[in-house]
């Protein structure tokens, strides 16, 4: 009897394109892509309805409710989180079908990961409609235990994001420049939610008025230099005076989305590369991206606004382009060496 192997080539139906599928067939309609989701996996394709039965909720609370909270609208807050819980959802649903081999394991990611972020959901809508702040709020009893049971269940979605790495880092997916888009996706949005423990942490001013006996109202910010509320970019109100963690945060986390699809490109479009070279150039864009995620955040970490760069982070980006132009110029032309051969 031979033992089965830890790997295991997926060959299961798949709810969106796999780029070993041919690429000109015709494109599910979305009532059929909906039907495929809710038979791969309930618990996260049900939380993508319900966020965006969410999304549609808070639209109508930015048109009829006038209350601002931290200087935006009351509801700008509960209806990005949930476009942005629906994107996140519906892309790990994706990835978890290329694995293979673990189904009770699934199973737990996409329970634990659907619960943590309908409850984040539904304390941050509450918090909405009760005209306060959700997150890093210590102002009384029931806004501390609503904030940290958030924080609970944001570490249990950032554990499950780490299980998923680890399975698809096991899992043998072809083609494999493909399968490195989904590693390196999960792996550097992983650590673009890592990001958000940072803002949990207390800020100079904060700890400053704890030493002269003025309590906590609130732990941690997004914003780094300056308070919560202040001047913002319009939509995404990331600080236009300050750092602001949820910059990084944000592009991090759309890793998930950006490198897996990246892959797909990668492994259905460019013609002469062979599979060694599409890995590299594959690579080289993740490590771009992580770069630039980790200079976003180090821009922050100073307190300097994203539109506002600086000589220093002008030359950090401006090496991080040419190494990474460099790297991919030196790729396609092995691979046309190697071509003319």
């Amino acid at each position: 009897m031979t033992k089965r192997p830890v790997d295991h080539e997926v060959d299961r139906p798949f709810p969106w394109p796999h780029p070993e599928r041919n690429p000109m067939a015709r494109a599910p309609r979305p009532s059929e892509l909906a039907r495929r989701a809710w038979a791969a996996n309930r618990p996260l394709a049900g939380t993508a309805a319900l966020m965006a039965l969410m999304l549609a909720v808070a639209l109508v609370g930015l048109l009829a409710d006038p209350r601002s909270i931290t200087g935006q609208p009351a509801w700008a807050k509960p209806a990005r989180f949930a476009l942005s819980i629906a994107l996140y959802t519906l892309t790990l649903l994706w990835l978890l079908t290329f694995v293979r081999g673990h189904d009770r394991l699934v199973r737990v990611v996409s329970r634990v990961t659907a619960v943590s972020l309908v409850v984040e959901m539904a304390l941050i809508a509450a918090a909405a409609a009760a005209g306060t702040t959700s997150h890093f709020n210590f102002a009384t009893p029931t806004a501390t235990a609503v904030w940290m049971t958030m924080a609970a269940f944001i570490v249990a979605t950032w554990a499950m994001a780490l299980v998923v790495v680890v399975l698809l880092l096991r899992q043998r997916v072809r083609p494999p420049v493909f399968a490195w888009g989904l590693r390196l996706g999960i792996a550097v949005s992983a650590l673009g939610m890592a990001v958000a423990f940072l803002m949990t942490l207390p800020t100079s001013p904060q700890r400053a008025a704890a030493r002269r006996g003025h309590g906590l109202p609130a732990v941690g910010a997004h914003t780094v230099g300056l308070a919560d509320g202040g001047p913002g970019m319009p939509v995404t109100d990331w600080s236009t005076l300050g750092g602001d963690l949820r910059i990084p945060h944000f592009l991090g986390l759309h890793a998930l989305q950006v490198l897996p699809l990246l892959g797909f490109l990668l492994a259905t479009r460019p013609r002469g590369l062979s599979e060694r070279h599409r890995v590299a150039l594959m690579g080289i864009a993740g490590a771009a991206y992580l770069g630039l995620v980790l200079v976003l955040l180090w821009q922050a970490l100073r307190g300097q606004p994203v539109t506002a760069p600086d000589a220093a982070t002008m030359a950090v980006l401006f090496a991080l382009g040419a190494v990474a132009g460099a790297a991919v110029l030196a790729v396609l032309r092995h691979a046309r060496r190697v071509e003319g051969r």
